[in-house]
């Protein structure tokens, strides 16, 4: 993942796009989303923290709603279309095998799901958790949001140093 995350950074760097705009790209990213924008950002760009983390949370949350609107309608496409047909069902499978979680504790189990920045969570699986669960939109939204702010102050602390970020609510 980091290979793709520096390849990613070189090509959009190269290109002339603005660092923010990279790591807001990286952000949209599945696998890499915010977690990887944040590192990025800190360590290959060395960006202020406060630019990469509103660029990093922006970023993150534009696919957001349209994961939480429409992946049944595309998946539902995706499984009509011969090679991909199984690829839905793939990432459902993936994701519910973090579901436990939010099974047991609810929107605050999706917050928590997102927040905490390990392998297999985050924005995308948690909003594709939220849609199997059939969970409320904007219910859904809000916990995803509360949680991208969460993992983006934890993945701020490690790219940037706990007392880095202490220094700035100082």
């Amino acid at each position: 993942m980091d290979a793709i995350a520096q390849t990613l950074t070189g090509a959009l760097s190269s290109a002339g796009i603005p660092n923010w705009l990279v790591v807001a790209l990286i952000s949209m990213i599945p696998l890499l989303e915010l977690r990887g924008s944040i590192l990025v950002a800190g360590i290959l760009l060395q960006m202020p923290w406060l630019e990469t983390y509103a660029s990093a949370v922006i970023g993150n949350m534009i696919p957001i709603p349209f994961i939480l609107l429409f992946i049944r309608a595309v998946f539902g496409f995706m499984r009509k279309i011969k090679g991909i047909q199984k690829f839905p069902e793939w990432c459902e499978k993936k994701a519910m095998k973090h579901s436990d979680q939010i099974e047991k504790y609810g929107y605050f189990g999706l917050f928590l799901f997102v927040a905490i920045p390990l392998p297999g969570t985050g924005a995308w699986t948690g909003s594709l958790l939220a849609v199997l669960f059939g969970m409320d939109f904007k219910k859904s939204l809000l916990a995803v949001f509360c949680g991208v702010l969460t993992a983006g102050l934890i993945m701020s602390a490690v790219a940037y140093g706990a007392s880095g970020l202490i220094g700035l609510f100082a």
